[in-house]
């Protein structure tokens, strides 16, 4: 089913984000006083009130700017407003009326669309402040204080007679494979996500770190339901200087744990540089299944080819069990063939494996390399067993586990993998030591042990 929507609408900085947040009971939108920060139209599904659904969008400020973001942040925002059963118009109570404020008021009343009026920065809720908002032609004005949660229950009240009566059903459970677009900026992650969605979803323009909240968008191919997660582009550390793009690169990274399978795209022109290969150890870190993608590829000659695969197979070693596509998202060209490895990682990440299996497997491995020693000692390795997925997590039981040595952890790992048949999938090593469970710990003795211990103690010393 699909929801009732309602859109959040309305200049830059005057707390649309932060009325998001509070509806959403989320930080899922950032927020901050520098303006024009909302680019993309964020999503979340909330209860309005028990057993009353809803989807509510964040849009980016609208300005009377002339300039290629302002144009794409009114673009988005007039496809959100086609979208919507409600109209949040939010206005500032602590600005009072502006000339924008009226512009915007008279494109709204021409969409013949359910409009409320929000005054928010109206702490107190004094409706003698809020008079000269009549004059925008929408009716009462609702006074708010999304910062301070006043108002909301009267707005929420206000909202539920305009939505459609469909909307009492039970709130449905994302479902799907979750996968999270990760790469430097200007490397072309959204434009990927708008080939893939056939649409103009998230903004596309050639210029670096458009993207700055990480966006979630459902969709369903082939009757398998995905969420792409469209995140803001990470640079290095040293060049991020604004607050807003440090908050940025933490969603990013944040989208890694909520996704299944990333992708991490790269620039075809740039090849391989260091931070792709930060980038790419943050995921292994993290455990999730991976696709490397190299876009751009159409623009390059044969010699720029082979030197972008000789870099890839140099400096990508340490997770060479990822697959590695060459398409041009601008294009379309290769898109279309990420979907059965994505779904193939999703179905190994997410595998349980029985444990006779590992175990014929284990043997195979001990066989093939002995575990080598340890501080002096003989490690054994006696059993393993499967304990988790996302990623698959496989706990060997033994002697002398403590220092495994980091080249025996890799063969490991590699000879599984390649036994399970695992398509883009790390797996996650444990160890759990077989070692007498009693060292270390004090025999307590019983007060009848002790007797017996001082009688014993006094016969020695007789003799």
């Amino acid at each position: 089913m699909s929801y009732p929507i309602i859109s959040l609408v309305g200049r830059p900085n005057v707390g649309k984000s932060t009325l998001f947040n509070r509806l959403s009971n989320s930080r899922q939108a950032l927020v901050s006083d520098f303006e024009g920060l909302t680019r993309d139209r964020q999503y979340a599904s909330i209860e309005l009130d028990n057993g009353i659904y809803c989807s509510i969008v964040d849009t980016g400020g609208l300005t009377n700017e002339d300039s290629i973001i302002d144009t794409g942040i009114h673009s988005q925002v007039i496809n959100a407003l086609n979208e919507s059963d409600v109209i949040y118009f939010i206005v500032s109570n602590k600005d009072g009326v502006t000339s924008l404020d009226f512009d915007i008021s008279a494109q709204l009343r021409k969409l013949k669309k359910n409009i409320i009026l929000v005054c928010n920065k109206a702490e107190g809720l004094n409706k003698a402040s809020a008079a000269e908002f009549y004059e925008l032609g929408l009716g009462d004005p609702t006074l708010i204080s999304a910062e301070h949660n006043q108002g909301i229950t009267d707005l929420i009240e206000k909202t539920i007679p305009l939505l459609p009566k469909a909307v009492e059903f039970k709130k449905p459970e994302l479902e799907g494979i979750a996968v999270a677009v990760l790469g430097r900026p200007n490397v072309g992650k959204s434009t990927l996500i708008n080939r893939i969605l056939g649409e103009e979803r998230v903004m596309a323009v050639d210029l670096p770190g458009t993207t700055r909240d990480s966006i979630f968008i459902p969709f369903e191919r082939e009757g398998q339901q995905y969420t792409l997660i469209d995140t803001a582009g990470i640079r290095r550390k040293r060049s991020v200087s604004e607050k807003v793009e440090i908050f940025s690169i933490i969603k990013a990274k944040d989208a890694i744990n909520d996704s299944h399978v990333v992708i991490l795209v790269l620039d075809a022109h740039e090849g391989v540089t260091e931070q792709d290969a930060t980038l790419l150890g943050l995921i292994a870190d993290k455990g999730r299944a991976l696709l490397i993608v190299i876009n751009k590829w159409d623009g390059l000659d044969d010699y720029q080819k082979s030197e972008v695969k000789r870099k890839l197979d140099i400096k990508l070693s340490f997770v060479n069990y990822a697959t590695v596509h060459y398409i041009s998202a601008l294009h379309g060209s290769g898109v279309g063939r990420l979907f059965s490895p994505i779904k193939r990682s999703y179905e190994n990440a997410g595998g349980r494996f029985p444990t006779s299996l590992l175990n014929r497997i284990l043997e195979q491995a001990n066989n093939t390399h002995q575990p080598p020693p340890v501080a002096g000692k003989r490690m054994r390795l006696k059993f393993v067993n499967q304990s988790d997925v996302f990623p698959p997590t496989l706990i060997f039981h033994g002697n002398h586990v403590q220092n495994v040595p980091n080249s025996y952890e890799r063969f490991l790992k590699n000879f599984f993998i390649t036994a399970l048949k695992l398509t883009n999938t790390p797996i996650k090593i444990q160890y759990k030591s077989g070692d007498n469970p009693f060292k270390d710990k004090k025999n307590i003795l019983s007060a009848r042990q002790i007797q017996k211990k001082k009688r014993l103690m006094k016969f020695v010393k007789k003799k």
